[in-house]
């Protein structure tokens, strides 16, 4: 009689154990085909940039557009020097995959010219950010720190009088403070049609997603004035920077800024259209 009755005690326990492990969702269970997705939709991750890799630096700039920029080259009579000058020199970088410059420094009679070409690829680590939205953020707060000044109505458009044609925080005090008629003396003319407003630091058009250019002189603590024109845009998840500077050899010879600022855009567009090509 114990054995019949122990019997009936034991099928009960197995049949308990057997319905947790087969509990349906009806019960509050877990179900062996449920979706995983069902429970709701996972983040997708944000696009990657367009570039993956970055071009050698060194070898981005055409010889003909560094005889342009640096007119010094043509005046090396030592093929050693001549060889060098033209490779220039790679920029320091602890991750070529992100970031990498060359620069070249020329001297001629009339003047000492550099040149920086430096391409940076941004990566985000974040799955809501892609790398195109965080180079946009990287480059609006490159652009700010350029401290371009506000467009005038005639280049807007609107009632805005705009300001006077300042340069960056590093321009010379008493460069910016000389002015005449609202015309500062950082920016000569250049060429008879050339005019402040028309050589001052500004946005870009038709240069990768989005550019600006500035213009500073600065005196560097000598008796001569050096100009730096920098050109800086961006294509997709790459930022590109040129930075062309000239010190004259002659005091009080002021370098012009239209025709620097004509070379260096020149040069930015040509790098522009080798990313896109």
């Amino acid at each position: 009689m114990q054995r019949k009755a122990y019997v009936p005690g034991v099928a009960a326990l197995l049949a308990a154990v057997l319905a947790g492990c087969t509990g349906g969702s009806g019960d509050g269970g877990p179900s062996d085909n449920s979706n995983p997705g069902s429970a709701g939709t996972a983040t997708q991750a944000a696009q990657p940039g367009r570039y993956a890799t970055l071009p050698e630096p060194c070898g981005a700039v055409d010889e003909a557009i560094l005889e342009e920029l640096l007119p010094g080259l043509e005046e090396l009579t030592d093929e050693a020097q001549r060889e060098k000058a033209y490779a220039g020199e790679a920029t320091l970088t602890y991750d070529t995959d992100r970031k990498v410059g060359c620069r070249w420094k020329v001297e001629s009679a009339e003047a000492t010219d550099h040149l920086l070409v430096d391409f940076e690829r941004v990566v985000s680590y974040d799955n809501a950010v892609s790398d195109d939205n965080r180079a946009e953020q990287l480059f609006a707060g490159k652009r700010a720190a350029a401290h371009l000044p506000a467009p005038t109505a005639t280049e807007s458009g609107s009632a805005g009088t705009g300001s006077s044609p300042a340069t960056g925080p590093s321009s010379s005090p008493s460069s910016s403070a000389s002015s005449s008629s609202g015309s500062s003396s950082e920016f000569p003319s250049g060429s008879p049609s050339a005019s402040p407003s028309d050589l001052r630091p500004r946005l870009l058009e038709d240069l990768g997603d989005e550019a600006f250019l500035d213009d500073e002189l600065s005196s560097s603590g000598s008796t001569t004035e050096q100009r730096t024109v920098t050109v800086a845009f961006r294509t997709s998840n790459v930022i590109v920077t040129v930075e062309y500077a000239e010190q004259p050899a002659v005091v009080g010879a002021v370098p012009d800024s239209r025709e620097m600022q004509d070379r260096a855009r020149e040069l930015a567009s040509r790098l522009a259209d080798s990313l896109s090509g």
